[in-house]
């Protein structure tokens, strides 16, 4: 999502009327929750230009969201540009100087400019009673499975390993030699399940997610729209911004939310937690795993 400083209730009443919509409208509602911004400043007429569909494709939808028209749905996001955002002069000022500074100075400063963004959007659309809630679920759960594949299967092998300080319990799948599927078998209503993908989304995320609902696990999900399939499918779905002027998705904001959604479960779990982690630590220092450093 390209801006996420908007209307909530409109974006989350997409999502959740998603299923209802036809073909047509569900492309409009794509390009709405993957570009909010254009909706507060466009035409009817433009925005089912870039969306490339017709105009009365976004009345219909916005009709059957619970809006008398287009314009009644767009008054939300209009209402956000006149709240106005966020300005960073120093970071804007940073980022022209790095631009100049040699052949790859431009490379460089998108780069960083990208990662700051991505991080930032991400942060700005998600709040803290969301991940509160996610890791309640969590912590009360009796094992947590953690699904990536491709470049976020390192991301979650990152997220158990850093979970594992403290609880048990955790797992990151596929395993070796098994499949997402197999590694879900035995999982139930006591279970949670933390999937990431995005686009192209990775048909084995998406059917472990399916199978996951139908075996009434818990599912949060990680994905770059609104309108991902495990976004839609999860209890609780978490948009993360993946934009970069490289080839490949960006993970930074991944990272973060991981990281995050982490500290949020020590956060809201037992004292106990600290004790596990003090004694995973005192172990490590006795097995001399850690260079000491001089006194």
């Amino acid at each position: 999502m390209n801006d996420t400083n908007v209307s909530s209730r409109v974006l989350r009443q997409l999502t959740e009327e998603w299923d209802t919509l036809t073909p047509e409208a569900q492309k409009a509602a794509r390009y709405v929750l993957e570009n909010p911004q254009d909706v507060g400043v466009s035409t009817v007429r433009e925005i089912a230009e870039a969306a490339n569909v017709k105009p009365n494709t976004f009345v219909r939808m916005a009709r059957q969201v619970g809006f008398d028209g287009y314009e009644d749905f767009r008054a939300p996001f209009r209402e956000a540009i006149r709240q106005g955002g966020v300005s960073f002069p120093e970071r804007a000022r940073w980022l022209q100087e790095i631009r100049k500074s040699g052949d790859l100075g431009g490379l460089y400063a998108d780069m960083a400019e990208a990662a700051m963004r991505n991080v930032e959007e991400t942060f700005a659309g998600i709040g803290a009673e969301r991940l509160k809630t996610a890791a309640e679920a969590i912590w009360a759960s009796r094992q947590v499975f953690t699904l990536g594949v491709g470049v976020n299967n390192a991301n979650a092998r990152n997220f158990t390993y850093l979970a594992s300080t403290g609880m048990t319990d955790f797992h990151a799948i596929p395993r070796p030699g098994s499949t997402a599927v197999d590694d879900l078998a035995w999982a139930d209503q006591r279970d949670v399940l933390i999937a990431m993908t995005c686009r192209p989304y990775r048909a084995e995320v998406v059917e472990a997610v399916r199978l996951a609902r139908d075996q009434e696990l818990t599912v949060i999900a990680l994905s770059d729209s609104p309108a991902s399939p495990i976004i839609r499918a999860a209890q609780h779905g978490f948009v993360v911004a993946v934009d970069t002027p490289q080839f490949f998705p960006s993970s930074v904001s991944t990272i973060a939310l991981l990281e995050t959604l982490l500290s949020f479960v020590i956060a809201v779990a037992s004292d106990e937690i600290v004790t596990r982690v003090e004694t995973f630590h005192q172990r490590r220092h006795q097995l001399g795993l850690y260079t000491e450093e001089p006194e």
